[in-house]
Order: structure tokens, then C-alpha cells, then sequence
């Protein structure tokens, strides 16, 4: 009894640890450079499984969180923050906590990609009202694996391990917070959001040549 006591105790104080963090990072560049992680982890998933492009295509939106960190100094909770995109287009950001009282395996860190196959599975998640089912677990994507992925609820989700091998990741108890670009870059005082910043360099990049000697 004292040990499950101690046990509900230490991811109370593990979620109150996660309440402390922001939804998006609060800088520009820290907003940057999440959306720079957010691509190569991405990349990755579509690297490891290039059925993944036909899934997304075909998808109304999806999100990716390039580092949710499982385990370690927050006693099995989770933490971790990604960027939201609808129809290809960045939209917002998102932060993913997920408490447990049970044990822990290791406190395995991976990346973690949620695709949206409905509209209303999309709403639920941009309004705050988005959870999975008890027996919810994302598929380790391996080639064919996004293929043969079965939507639940409009939902299907891929986990990549950082390190080492893995089945699945359970997704009982995450929780999600979404908030809007627009929203996130209200008080920076920058003109333009991350997004538009970020087509602006590609564009001047792709413009802006040495002339020709």
C-alpha cells in the first residue's frame, strides 16, 4: 500500500513538473528550431517507411513530436513539444504530457508522429479535445509498416525510438495542448509568423544569387 502511495506521489509530482512547460518554445529562435527538428524527424519516418508519403497525402493533417522523453528525472511521466500541420501547412504548436503510477521500462526517449485522418479528429485535437483510448499504443514504423496502419477514431500514430528497439509506445493517459501560431507569436514583437519568416528566407534563398563575374 505504501508503495503504490509512493508511487501516485511521485507522478503527481512528475505532472506538476510538466505543468510548468510552456506549449511553445518562447523564443523565435527556440520556435525555429523546433520546426527544424520537427523536419528531420519527419524525414526520419519517411526514411524508415516510404509508404509513410501515400498515409500522409492522403491525410487532412498530422503532428510530429521530434523528442518525448519518457522516464528518467520526471519518475515515468512524459513530456514533449511538436508542430501541428493541416493539409501540409504548418498551423501550430502542440505539447504532449503523459503521467503514469505504473512502472517505467528505461526511460526511452523517441519521436513520435500523429496523423490525422478525419476532419473531426483534426477539430478535436486543435480544441483541446483530444485523448486515446485505454488500449492505444503506437506502431514502431519499419518499412511497410504505415501500409498496413489501421486508423482508430480517425487516428493512426507511428513511434521511432532514439535509441535501441521498440514495439510500441502506450499512448494511455498523453494529453495535448495546441495552440495556434498566430497565437504563439502574438508577443514577439516580430512581423509575420515562424511559417511566413521561414518561406521568406527559402524564397530569398532561392532568389538571391552572386552575380555573375
Amino acid at each position: 500500500m505504501k508503495a503504490f502511495s509512493m508511487s501516485v506521489l511521485v507522478a503527481t509530482i512528475g505532472l506538476a513538473v510538466l505543468a510548468g512547460c510552456s506549449t511553445a518554445p518562447k523564443t523565435e529562435e527556440a520556435r525555429e528550431s523546433l520546426l527544424s527538428q520537427a523536419d528531420i524527424a519527419l524525414a526520419d519516418f519517411k526514411a524508415k517507411d516510404s509508404s509513410l508519403d501515400a498515409v500522409l497525402d492522403d491525410a487532412v493533417g498530422y503532428a510530429v513530436f521530434p523528442s518525448v522523453g519518457k522516464g528518467g528525472l520526471i519518475a515515468g511521466a512524459a513530456y514533449g513539444r511538436g508542430a501541428v500541420y493541416e493539409k501540409g501547412e504548418f498551423i501550430g504548436y502542440a505539447d504532449l504530457r503523459q503521467g503514469s503510477v505504473g512502472a517505467q521500462i528505461g526511460g526511452q526517449e523517441f519521436a513520435q508522429l500523429i496523423v490525422f485522418k478525419t476532419q473531426e479528429a483534426l477539430y478535436k485535437f486543435k480544441n483541446n479535445n483530444f485523448t486515446f483510448g485505454a488500449d492505444a499504443s503506437a506502431v514502431a514504423l519499419k518499412s511497410g509498416a504505415a501500409a498496413q496502419a489501421e486508423f482508430k477514431d480517425g487516428v493512426t500514430v507511428f513511434a521511432d525510438a532514439k535509441s535501441g528497439l521498440m514495439a510500441s509506445a502506450a499512448l494511455t493517459g498523453q494529453k495535448f495542448t495546441f495552440l495556434p501560431e498566430d497565437v504563439a507569436t502574438a508577443d514577439t514583437g516580430n512581423a509575420g509568423t515562424t511559417a511566413e519568416r521561414r518561406e521568406d528566407a527559402k524564397t530569398a534563398g532561392a532568389t538571391t544569387r552572386p552575380s555573375d563575374q
